[in-house]
C-alpha cells in the first residue's frame, strides 16, 4: 500500500510545528523525511493567536520571535507584599503564536518543507500490520482528505479528558493594554499577583508581561471547576486594571481568553501502533500549573531523535513520577478547600530560591530538592492529602 507520507502531523499549533520543525532539521548525514502537516481551515476550528511563555537558559530555538523577556520575576501577596525573585541562568519568555508560525515557516521553507493542507479531520486509524495509519478528513475546499503515512502524530487538544481523580481548570482572559502614562517596570513579569478576590475554592491571580513602560499583557486568571461568562471576565479585568493596578486611562489593542485543563487523569500518548498524541492531549501540560510550552519542546525533540536514529517514535512522558504525583496532592488540595492557593504559591515563591522553583516546576529537581521543597507547603493538610488520594475513584470530568 503506497504512503502519501513517513510521517503526517496533525494540528499545525505549539506541539505541531514544532515536531515539524524537528524532523525536518534532521541530523548530518540522515535522510529528509517526507512529512504532512494538515492543519485546520481558517474558522472556527482553527484557535485564534495566543501566548505562550516558558522559562530557559541561555540562548533558544526561538528567540529570534520572541515578544519580550524578563530575568526578574515577582510575586505579589494579597496584602501587596512582594517578592522578587532573579532566577538566572534562567529567563523568562514571552512568544506569540503567529511569531513562532512566521519563524518555524520561514526556517522550514524550501527543499525539505512539509507538505502543507489545511483541512478538517475526521478520523485516524491504524492500516493492516506495518502500513502505517490513514487520515481521512474533509479539504478546505469541500473535497474528501485520505492521507496514509508510516506514523501519524495527533496534536489536536482532546476532545474529552481522562477519568481524573480531580479536574480543574486554567481559565483567564487577557488584554494587551497600551496606558497613557508610563506604569509598568519592561524589566519583572508579575506571574501571580493575588490581590484578586479569592474563589471558595482553588485561586484567582492577576499576571503581568509588561513589553514597555506604557505597554502590557495583563490577564486575570482562575484555577477553579468552572469558567466565567463574558461579564465575569469583563469585571474581574476592570478591577484588576482599575482597582488594583491604577492604571488610568489605557487602550486595549488585543485580547485573549484560554482554557488550560489541570488533572490527574492519565493522557494515553499512544493511539494505536502507528498513531501517538503529543501536546497537551499527550500530558505535555503540568497539571499543577498549566505550562506546556517547554514540555512540548522536549517531548518533540525526543520524538524526533528517535525518528531520525530509526527507532519507534513514541513520545515520552513529559514528566517523571514524582512531578505527576506530588501535582496529583496539590490539585486535590485545591479543589477540597484544604489548601489555600493563594497562600501556598505565595509562601513557595517566598522560601525556595527562584530558580530552583522554575527547575521544581519543569520537573528538574532532584529528590532531596523535592523534599525541601515539600517542607515549605503546609505540611499537615499535605498529608492527609497523600493519605487520601489512594482511595478515590478515577472518575469522568463532571461525574459524581
Amino acid at each position: 500500500m503506497e504512503r502519501d507520507a513517513d510521517v503526517i502531523v496533525v494540528g499545525a499549533g505549539a506541539s505541531g510545528l514544532s515536531l515539524a520543525y524537528r524532523l525536518c532539521t534532521p541530523p548530518p548525514g540522515r535522510p529528509l523525511p517526507r512529512v504532512t502537516l494538515i492543519d485546520a481551515p481558517p474558522g472556527p476550528l482553527r484557535p485564534p493567536e495566543r501566548t505562550w511563555c516558558f522559562w530557559e537558559s541561555g540562548p533558544g530555538d526561538y528567540d529570534g520571535a520572541l515578544g519580550a523577556s524578563w530575568a526578574s520575576l515577582r510575586v505579589r501577596g494579597r496584602d501587596g507584599t512582594e517578592t522578587v525573585g532573579r532566577p538566572g541562568p534562567f529567563r523568562y519568555k514571552m512568544l506569540r503564536s503567529g511569531s513562532f508560525e512566521a519563524l518555524v515557516a520561514e526556517r522550514l521553507d524550501g527543499t525539505g518543507a512539509p507538505a502543507r493542507v489545511a483541512a478538517r479531520v475526521d478520523t485516524i486509524r491504524d492500516l493492516p500490520g506495518d502500513a502505517g495509519a490513514e487520515v481521512t478528513g474533509v479539504r478546505a475546499d469541500g473535497s474528501p482528505l485520505t492521507l496514509r503515512g508510516r506514523w501519524v502524530f495527533d496534536s489536536r487538544p482532546p476532545r474529552v479528558l481522562p477519568p481524573a481523580r480531580t479536574t480543574l481548570l486554567q481559565h483567564f482572559r487577557g488584554w494587551f493594554v497600551r496606558t497613557e502614562r508610563p506604569v509598568f517596570d519592561p524589566g519583572t513579569a508579575d506571574l501571580m499577583d493575588f490581590r484578586t478576590p479569592q474563589p471558595p475554592r482553588g485561586l484567582s491571580f492577576g499576571y503581568v508581561l509588561p513589553t514597555g513602560a506604557r505597554e502590557a499583557l495583563v490577564e486575570y486568571t482562575e484555577f477553579s471547576r468552572e469558567v466565567l461568562n463574558d461579564a465575569g471576565y469583563e469585571r474581574a479585568l476592570r478591577n484588576y486594571t482599575g482597582r488594583v493596578l491604577g492604571l488610568g486611562d489605557f487602550e486595549v489593542t488585543a485580547s485573549e481568553q484560554g482554557v488550560i485543563p489541570m488533572t490527574d487523569g492519565r493522557f494515553a500518548r499512544r493511539a494505536g501502533r502507528s498513531v501517538f498524541r503529543i501536546g497537551t492531549a499527550g500530558g505535555a501540560t503540568r497539571p499543577s500549573t498549566g505550562y506546556t510550552f517547554a514540555a512540548v519542546q522536549r517531548q518533540t525533540r525526543a520524538v524526533a531523535a528517535a525518528y531520525h536514529a530509526g527507532r519507534v517514535p513514541a513520545p515520552p512522558p513529559a514528566y517523571g513520577a514524582r512531578a505527576t504525583a506530588m501535582d496529583a496532592v496539590l490539585l486535590r488540595g485545591l479543589d477540597s478547600g484544604r489548601v489555600d492557593g493563594a497562600a501556598f504559591f505565595e509562601g513557595l515563591f517566598r522560601r525556595v530560591p527562584t530558580e530552583r522553583l522554575l527547575r521544581f516546576l519543569d520537573g528538574d529537581t532532584r529528590p532531596y530538592e523535592d523534599v525541601l521543597i515539600g517542607l515549605r507547603t503546609p505540611v499537615r493538610p499535605m498529608l492527609r492529602t497523600v493519605a487520601e488520594l489512594p482511595w478515590l475513584r478515577r472518575r469522568p470530568p463532571g461525574g459524581t
